[in-house]
């Protein structure tokens, strides 16, 4: 949701959605960026964007999502490196 009237410009905010989730994946999301290397690196890269701090956390809790979709679907566990497809 956008604060916005006329010319003037607030700041965005969360209120729509799944509140539980949120809440949810929050801490796990705060110790990925501290310990996975790729979550942090995107995580710092967001920040010297300019991007505000709980903006790049929830776009790791976005990629937790994805990546623990992607994971259930193939059926493996997660690795620091990709697994190399075989011909």
């Amino acid at each position: 949701m956008t604060r916005e009237s006329g010319t003037w410009r607030g700041r965005s905010f969360i209120q729509g959605g799944r509140g539980s989730a949120r809440r949810t994946l929050y801490m796990p999301a705060v110790t990925a960026i501290r310990h996975n290397p790729d979550l942090k690196r995107r995580y710092e890269r967001m920040r010297a964007a300019g991007k505000p701090a709980k903006v790049a956390i929830t776009a790791a809790m976005r990629k937790l999502v994805v990546l623990a979709n992607v994971l259930l679907q193939q059926d493996r566990c997660w690795t620091p490196e990709p697994p190399v497809p075989t011909a």
